[in-house]
């Protein structure tokens, strides 16, 4: 249990000041790139900065109080931040974060010893469990909490007008034509508008914005339709944040979630960056600008977050293929399915030597309840937790034995030319098809596969 204190914890001193590196091996048309990597803060993203001002804000009026508990509606950096500042203060932290946030994100909050609450992400501003809702909720249940209100407060601008807008201009020694961000909780636009306005008011503001978010239409053309759905985290909006300050605008982009995810994977490739999707999306709006003007610019863009909390997503080839935001050439039949080929190195699987224990920890680690049973590259059998169950409760201690005393050999397999009809009636007998021929194996398609085909048709 952490107790409230007085004294300063030290990993505070750490937020801000986060370097700026310029980029080198991208085409950046006539300009000069700058990243500042507030990836480097100790909580991984620019939300660290917030988290602070929020906290000690609320301190500072009595808002918040020893034994608070301190609530926030996330995508899960501003939760992060919080729960950094927050739990090293002594405060209880509970987070609400909409169901598309990725895993890592959960893990490291909990990790950090945040309460945190899954909500829809399919439901818009007004319905109880759209993620601003549903904390201020708890936080009106709680007479103890603090609800932090991101979207509102004034200490989240602050933050980045009076620390990320004045380190920029004295890293970039007072030399800066344009800075490229994205709108979340539009804390960070709001406040470098507000500093580079007094500091330079040439310094033009640059909209990245996801495609389906409503603030790219709305900064062009004044009006705006219905928003759509965007795969990439912490940016976009389906309305105008009431602290944001699009004013200082001057051109904006709309970047599909394939341009995002694509660009954050080169500037790792690239520039040795390892940054998140929402990075990707900045990122993808400062090159389009970049190679658009005719003179010489000095640009400035944010690495928001560190890409470790997306290994599972933006850097996972399987996910990737499975949202359709990487492509591979058509084949036309059955294997265009595969979420895993054999071509790709993604299969995972067992060989006939290997122990059941060995089969049962890759089942685990990959979160599979069945794997092929591979030798040189040709399927010998297969193997799913059914066979397992049967083997251990004949004999105790088999984990020990070899896949081949377990493993089902008599595998009905589909060839890739087989009709969809085909694959349909297997998938109704069992959870997976195996797709081979002549002793050649594929790999496997599940029924979510097959869902997973079909939505991608829509």
């Amino acid at each position: 249990m952490i107790s409230a204190t007085v004294d300063r914890p030290a990993v505070l001193d750490l937020i801000g000041n986060t370097p700026i590196v310029r980029v080198t091996r991208l085409d950046t048309g006539p300009c000069e790139l700058f990243l500042k990597l507030e990836s480097q803060n100790p909580g991984g993203s620019i939300k660290d900065r917030i988290g602070l001002s929020m906290v000690e804000a609320a301190e500072r009026d009595g808002r918040l109080k020893p034994g608070g508990v301190v609530i926030e509606a996330t995508a899960g950096n501003t939760g992060i931040g919080l729960a950094l500042v927050a739990r090293a203060k002594g405060y209880r932290v509970l987070l609400v974060v909409p169901d598309k946030m990725a895993t890592e994100k959960v893990v490291q909050l909990k990790a950090m010893g945040a309460e945190v609450h899954v909500t829809r992400s399919d439901v818009g501003k007004g319905h109880p469990e759209y993620y601003q809702d549903l904390a201020a909720s708890l936080a009106q249940s709680m007479p103890e909490a603090w609800y932090a209100d991101q979207f509102n407060n004034p200490a989240n601008p602050l933050a980045h007008e009076t620390g990320t807008g004045p380190e920029i201009w004295r890293q970039m020694r007072h030399r800066v034509d344009a800075v490229v961000v994205g709108v979340g909780s539009s804390g960070t636009l709001t406040g470098l508008t507000r500093f580079f306005r007094r500091a330079d008011p040439e310094v033009k503001m640059v909209l990245a914005d996801p495609e389906g978010s409503i603030l790219r239409d709305l900064v062009k053309t004044g009006q705006h339709g219905e928003p759509g759905f965007w795969a990439v985290e912490g940016i976009g909006e389906d309305f105008v944040p009431p602290i944001a300050d699009l004013s200082g605008v001057k051109e904006a982009y709309s970047i599909p979630d394939e341009e995002s995810f694509a660009t954050a994977r080169e500037l790792f490739r690239a520039e040795g960056i390892l940054a998140g999707s929402s990075s990707g999306t900045l990122l993808a709006a400062a090159l389009r600008y970049c190679r658009a003007q005719t003179q010489p610019q000095r640009v400035v863009t944010i690495v928001c977050d560190t890409g470790t909390r997306y290994l599972s997503k933006v850097y996972s080839d399987p996910w990737m293929f499975d949202q359709g935001l990487l492509k591979r050439p058509a084949l036309g039949d059955l294997r265009d399915l595969i979420a895993r080929r054999v071509e790709d190195g993604a299969v995972v699987f067992a060989g006939p030597d290997d122990t059941l224990a060995t089969a049962f920890s890759r089942m685990r680690e990959a979160n599979v309840s069945q794997l092929p049973v591979l030798e040189n590259g040709r399927l010998k059998g297969l193997l799913d937790e059914s066979d397992l169950l049967a083997r251990l409760h004949a004999q105790r201690g088999g984990f020990k034995d070899p896949v081949r005393s377990a493993m089902s050999v008599d595998v009905r397999t589909l060839a890739p030319g087989a009709a969809l009809s085909e694959l349909q009636a297997v998938l109704k007998q069992g959870d997976v098809a195996v797709i081979a021929e002549g002793g050649r194996f594929y790999g496997l398609v599940t029924r979510f596969d097959l869902l997973n085909h079909f939505r991608k048709g829509l």
